[in-house]
């Protein structure tokens, strides 16, 4: 009883801190412009299952799409163990669904090749990581907390998986002695690996030993829980709305700003009376593009927790191959980052924002970096979850030239010829085609 009682407790902690941050989440995310992504529900729903339940995009890079899908299998095949784990704390019964016979000794047998597969493919991306020094995942963007923050969920999934398995081990030997409560079930086809290096305990230090194991791996489990909302591992559950949110337009398709629009549709309309006042229900924009985090719309920000920081945009940005400081996994970490702030400093002064005097333009994300993205969409196509860090680039660009007239010297240059020429370049419309008469 003393047990299921810490385990109930455990439960509900991990259940409370869980929750609590994921309505911290929610507002932070929330606190973002409208965005509407309602439509097209069944291209939505199919996307979803090939990008984020799928793996689609992840079998471009074979090596790391094979293990990562060794992990995902494993966190979410092997989490049907855990409803076992979960019954059997709640309620003081050992393999409570033992009783389903031959269907519970295969999935036993499948939880444990998953678990070593988890094993394997954990031991080569840390090694990848940490050893063999790739350039994304090296990239100054990764110093400190990003770089801590991933080997730890690393280390701690091979903890996780040696566990389970050492738990298993420790159950079939007590099973093989016909030790207290220890039914007969299960097929170990990995764990009796282990076996003989537990072999040795007295009957006690097997009992201790499987105990151990159970409570280390459920505590493991609900600690992870709550770890990974803090965490870049949020993606795994982030993916799936992120994903069934995809933009579903073309890639060079850019969305038009509404208040600017009219003025396009105003001017363009012969009868359109240029001096009519604008509707009273309608008010002016706050501002032009975006300046700061919560001038991005919700989607925009729910990319920004969504983000694994794999560096495979950045791998394959021509900006940052060519040395420009542009790096699109940073947009995305700085955004996240800065939503954050404001959060935290919201939740401080009871609910309300009051300006610290702090933008993510400028402050987080510089305009060398904004001016450097070539609007190429690699970035877009190498995510394999369907994130848009040019979509905040082009926002935040907006920022820069409608707010504050604030433009490289070509690009500027471009503008007053569009204005005076009618077109990008430096020649009137009435000369245009002279250079077809030379002879």
């Amino acid at each position: 009883m003393i047990g299921q009682i810490i385990f109930f407790v455990l439960l509900g902690t991990a259940s409370f801190l869980f929750a609590r941050r994921i309505g911290v989440i929610r507002r932070n995310i929330l606190s973002g412009q409208p965005w509407d992504g309602t439509t097209r529900k069944s291209e939505r729903w199919s996307t979803m299952a090939r990008v984020a339940l799928g793996q689609g995009k992840m079998t471009k890079r074979p090596v790391a799409g094979v293990m990562h899908l060794l992990i995902y299998a494993g966190f979410i095949i092997i989490n049907i163990e855990i409803l076992e784990i979960l019954f059997d704390g709640l309620f003081g019964t050992h393999r409570a669904f033992a009783g389903i016979g031959i269907v519970y000794d295969v999935l036993i047998g499948a939880f444990e090749w998953l678990a070593l597969g988890v094993i394997v493919a954990c031991v080569v991306f840390f090694i990848r990581r940490n050893g063999l020094a790739l350039a994304r995942l090296v990239s100054k963007d990764l110093k400190g907390w990003p770089s801590l923050d991933a080997n730890i969920i690393l280390v701690v999934e091979i903890l996780l998986m040696f566990a389970f398995l050492s738990m298993n081990a420790a159950d079939s030997i007590a099973q093989q002695r016909a030790l207290d409560h220890y039914v007969d079930a299960g097929s170990f086809p990995i764990s009796s690996w282990l076996v003989p290096l537990y072999a040795g305990l007295s009957d006690g230090g097997i009992i201790l030993l499987e105990r151990s194991m159970w409570w280390f791996h459920i505590i493991g489990v609900l600690a992870f829980l709550v770890y990974v909302t803090y965490s870049k591992h949020f993606h795994i559950i982030l993916a799936f709305p992120n994903t069934y949110y995809s933009n579903l337009n073309p890639l060079g398709q850019m969305d038009n700003m509404a208040s600017v629009k009219k003025e396009v549709d105003l001017m363009m309309d012969p009868s359109a009376d240029p001096y009519a006042a604008a509707p009273e229900t309608e008010a002016p924009p706050a501002r032009f593009g975006v300046k700061d985090a919560t001038d991005l719309t919700w989607k925009q920000l729910l990319e920004s927790y969504t983000c694994t920081e794999c560096g495979r945009c950045t791998s394959e940005c021509p900006a940052n191959l060519t040395g420009k400081l542009l790096s699109p996994r940073k947009i995305m970490m700085s955004t996240r980052d800065r939503i954050e702030e404001i959060g935290k400093q919201r939740e401080a002064n009871k609910g309300q924002w009051e300006s610290d005097g702090k933008f993510l333009l400028g402050d987080y994300i510089s305009e060398e970096e904004l001016w450097a993205c070539t609007s190429c969409q690699a970035c877009i196509e190498a995510c394999p979850i369907n994130i848009s860090p040019m979509g905040i680039i082009l926002d935040m660009r907006r920022s820069l030239i409608m707010e504050d007239s604030k433009s490289p010297e070509s690009i500027t240059t471009m503008f007053n010829n569009i204005e005076n020429n009618g077109a990008p370049w430096a020649f009137p419309a009435g000369t245009r085609g002279d250079w077809t008469n030379e002879s």
